[in-house]
């Protein structure tokens, strides 16, 4: 089957992302690209990569440019998706909604007041196919039958899959976890912003929202209370570091009492044994960004540190791919009945 897929937000890092994924599949068919204040200019302006696309003109963000098609993902800031796709479902219905923003992910109002503010948009479905489930199932059941899908927070998938499998199969304890991210600094979007320019972020690292106020903790929150059928608390720290892309988490958490460490280990491999996209490497081998770039892979470790009683769980993804537009191409893939893998690499760019 083809499908028709519009774009909004095509001129920033995620829409751009998505569009270079989508020229890769054999079964898509680029339609409308808009976005806001560079509506008017080619879109090889913004994202001069993008060859075969250079030459289309970028149209304004309005239902009427973005209706009709078969598939239409929403790159836009929180805040913005919400408003446009509550008119998309009135004014084309039939479309599969793809938001690559935050608007949609979070099933509770409370959290999305506090971390977000306003009023929360609603709750689609959740773009994940490998979180694991209470129970033995998968979030890919779930999205076999979606027409409103909402992508992952970049972030949230890189803990997500480091200490989902521990969680699931109760070596290690919900109630104390903690994670500290390095991050890629177009996980920031492509708005000029002082302490993002060359000459501040080359040769310095620096943590931000620190102290539990990250948006992303309650959607991490959200998944791992899913895997472990109640509650979970975590730390959650993200650094800027001197990269344009790749997320590197490395994640604690205590060891279960009773938990035989030689055994921990095991059940990552469990996990993830046949899913084509999350890979566990050999034992002695550690993630790394660079591994994953360009790649819709995410690579993870896991040890015991047993003078600490604690697991270390560490995951590798490109922010951009597995992070955003190679989940929503993932997503798509599985709500339109395609084979999950179509037009999606497991092979990276290096150096």
């Amino acid at each position: 089957m083809t499908f028709s897929v519009a774009v909004a937000g095509a001129t920033g890092y995620a829409g751009g992302e998505t569009l270079r994924l989508l020229l890769g599949h054999p079964d898509a068919r680029i339609g409308a690209l808009t976005a806001g204040s560079s509506a008017g200019d080619l879109l090889g302006v913004h994202q001069p990569h993008l060859r075969p696309l250079t030459g289309r003109v970028v149209q304004d963000t309005t239902v009427e440019n973005l209706a009709g098609h078969d598939v239409i993902c929403l790159a836009l800031p929180h805040g913005a998706s919400g408003e446009i796709a509550a008119q998309l479902e009135q004014a084309s219905p039939g479309s599969l909604l793809v938001d690559l923003g935050a608007d949609h992910r979070l099933e509770s109002a409370q959290a999305w007041t506090t971390y977000y503010g306003g009023e929360h948009p609603g709750t689609w479905t959740y773009g994940m196919p490998e979180l694991l489930l209470a129970g033995g199932q998968r979030q890919r059941s779930r999205l076999a039958s979606a027409t409103r899908i909402a992508v992952p927070g970049c972030n949230v998938t890189a803990v997500t899959f480091a200490l989902g499998p521990g969680i699931a199969a109760g070596v290690i304890e919900p109630a104390d976890l903690v994670a500290v991210l390095a991050n890629g600094v177009s996980g920031a979007g492509k708005a000029l912003k002082p302490h993002l320019l060359a000459s501040e972020i080359l040769g310095s690292a620096s943590p931000y929202a620190v102290g539990g106020v990250h948006r992303h903790i309650p959607e991490i929150e959200q998944n791992l209370s899913k895997t472990a059928a109640g509650p979970v608390r975590i730390s959650f720290t993200p650094t800027l570091v001197p990269m344009p892309r790749g997320i590197l988490a490395t994640c604690t958490a205590r060891l279960a009492g009773g938990t035989d460490p030689a055994t921990v280990r095991d059940a990552w491999l469990a996990a993830y044994a046949d899913e084509p996209f999350v890979q566990v490497l050999p034992e002695g081998q550690w993630p790394t960004t660079a591994a994953t770039a360009g790649a819709n892979t995410a690579l993870v470790q896991v040890a015991v540190d047993e003078r600490a009683g604690r697991v270390v769980a560490i995951c590798a993804l490109d922010n951009l791919v597995k992070g955003t537009g190679g989940a929503a191409v993932q997503s798509i893939n599985l709500a339109l009945g395609l084979a999950e893998t179509t037009g999606l690499t497991t092979v990276g760019v290096a150096p």
